[in-house]
């Protein structure tokens, strides 16, 4: 599926700018293999067909909400690659769990933080003159990390889409409408 997603979406070498979300969430990217987008979302919206339970995902539903008003898939993916700081999906209890929930786990994690950084930037040839990161602390993680690492000139940090769809979801449209608003603005600059 990835590679089918890959071949339709990322066909060239152009710079795309990155939104980071914490790590895959086992619904979504840790079923289909690309971030954000559950299976009915590969389906339906990237056109991708697919034998996995059609469950949706909180996260991808929100950021597919986002990629409608950009255009679509097509016009999205042009632009904009959808990532993770840590590329692994995490489980606790049968659960989804961030990376920043343990601070021993922050401190064994890093490292490999430090280089899925490095590999997305350099080999996905990613844009560096803005990034956005999803969800608050994330947003705290990679601004500490960019300082060390020095990957992105700007860093936008938005509310993460299962925050909002889960706390804010009477909001959608305005919440949408500010992720239009600040990936348009990192467009603008590509």
């Amino acid at each position: 599926m990835f590679t089918q997603f890959a071949r339709q979406y990322y066909h060239n070498n152009r710079p795309r700018i990155a939104l980071l979300g914490i790590n895959p969430g086992r619904l979504g990217h840790g079923r289909t293999g690309i971030a954000f987008t559950d299976p009915v979302a590969l389906n339906d919206f990237c056109g991708i067909a697919n034998e996995l339970p059609q469950q949706r995902e909180l996260s991808s539903q929100f950021v597919y909400e986002v990629v409608a008003a950009l255009g679509g898939p097509a016009a999205f993916y042009q632009d904009f690659y959808l990532g993770s700081l840590y590329p692994l999906v995490l489980l606790r209890h049968g659960l989804n769990y961030n990376y920043y929930d343990s601070p021993a786990l922050i401190k064994a994690l890093t490292p490999a933080i430090r280089l899925s950084l490095n590999q997305q930037v350099k080999e996905v040839g990613l844009a560096r003159h803005a990034a956005v990161c999803l969800g608050r602390r994330n947003g705290e993680h990679l601004l500490r990390l960019n300082q060390e690492l020095h990957l992105f000139d700007q860093i936008h940090i938005l509310d993460h889409p299962r925050y909002l769809m889960q706390y804010k979801r009477r909001e959608l449209p305005r919440h949408v409408d500010r992720y239009v608003e600040v990936l348009n603005d990192c467009r603008v600059q590509l």
